[in-house]
């Protein structure tokens, strides 16, 4: 259970754990209330995550009205581990209706929330500073400035997006490029068996750019953990997923299928389900790191067992199977796939980017 193992994020030179600590529920205000917890709640979930060598912390501005922010300043600074962890907070969401400018991706809610968050986390700087979510309207040139000025300022270490589409984030990366600014050095986006359309575009366009992808919601709001199962009345049992209609989720027939495939993997392996999911993710192509949530330290120590064994190929396949996004009839996607341009691009021939062991992984330690 131990996560002495850290790899660089992205095109940069941070490390940082393959499994990240979400605090999306620490604080029981504002919009994540409902399931959230209390200082004395989180402490021993935060204790037990520093104490398996966990590193990379994930919260916003947002969460719980802004508790979660200042409670993770507090147990950091209880902790005296501030140098140690890698520390990232968001911006985006409104922090005062009514007025236009308290959220968006602008320039002057930008500089208010990070100077917001640096106050509630009782630091003078944040190590990976996100745009939390697309607003549709701000140039990305502004976003991108303001980026690179609060790097010069100090007051953020590195530059991240997330929740944005893939040409948004590849049009921010290479006008940075472009221009000498700071550059985007991680991607946070939703992803899992049930949720796999960033493998589309996204995925390719963060290994190809240096963003590395953080993943959230890895066992989607927790239907993957197999406590939630299939009737005639919907979906039924105990936690947010299981209250008719008060969800807001919806589960097709193909997710109850992915649901049955990874029961099976999970039970071959003698492994939770949750932790075969999570393992799938944080092992994906294009992956960084794993975002992580727990609501008691046990909890947390089983999620954190989940890089603890190694997913065999075979079983590895049959979750692929039944997990893959279908090509819907004349996509664009479906030319890119081996079996069309095979068809008509490379025809009679094998063609490939580069021999395998071109390229071999570099590690500092002996496996």
């Amino acid at each position: 259970m131990s996560m002495d193992h850290y790899y660089l994020l992205g095109r940069s030179g941070l490390r940082v754990s393959r499994l990240s600590l979400g605090t999306m529920n620490f604080g029981v205000e504002g919009f994540h209330a409902a399931y959230g917890k209390t200082e004395e709640e989180a402490r021993p979930i935060f204790g037990r995550y520093l104490e398996s060598g966990g590193n990379f912390i994930d919260t916003a501005d947002f969460y719980t009205a802004g508790r979660s922010e200042t409670i993770l300043g507090n147990l950091i600074a209880e902790a005296k581990v501030r140098e140690r962890v890698v520390l990232t907070t968001k911006y985006t969401n409104s922090v005062d209706p009514g007025d236009p400018n308290a959220g968006g991706n602008g320039r002057k809610h930008m500089i208010r929330a990070v100077e917001a968050s640096l106050r509630r986390l009782r630091t003078d700087y944040i190590d990976l500073f996100l745009l939390h979510t697309w607003d549709r309207i701000t140039p990305v040139e502004e976003v991108m400035r303001t980026f690179d000025d609060l790097t010069t300022a100090g007051k953020i270490r590195y530059a991240g997006l997330s929740d944005v589409p893939a040409w948004y984030a590849a049009r921010a990366q290479t006008h940075a490029e472009a221009n000498s600014l700071v550059p985007v050095i991680s991607l946070q986006l939703p992803y899992s068996l049930v949720g796999r359309t960033i493998e589309q575009e996204h995925v390719a366009m963060g290994q190809s750019l240096g963003l590395g992808i953080t993943a959230w919601s890895p066992l989607a709001g927790g239907f993957l953990t197999g406590k939630y199962r299939q009737s005639d009345e919907g979906v039924t049992g105990k936690g947010r997923l299981g209250d008719a209609g008060a969800s807001g989720f919806t589960w097709t027939d193909r997710d109850w299928r992915v649901l049955k495939a990874l029961e099976k993997v999970a039970d071959h392996l003698g492994v939770t389900m949750a932790q075969v999911a999570v393992n799938w993710v944080a092992t994906q192509p294009g992956i960084g790191s794993a975002i992580i949530g727990a609501s008691s330290a046990d909890q947390l120590d089983s999620n954190l067992a989940a890089l603890d064994f190694e997913i065999p190929a075979e079983l590895r396949a049959s979750l692929d199977e039944a997990s893959a996004v279908p090509l819907r009839p004349m996509s664009v996607y479906g030319m890119f796939t081996p079996a069309y341009q095979n068809w008509l691009i490379s025809p009679g021939a094998k063609v490939g980017d580069k021999p395998a062991g071109y390229a071999p992984n570099v590690l500092n330690w002996t496996e």
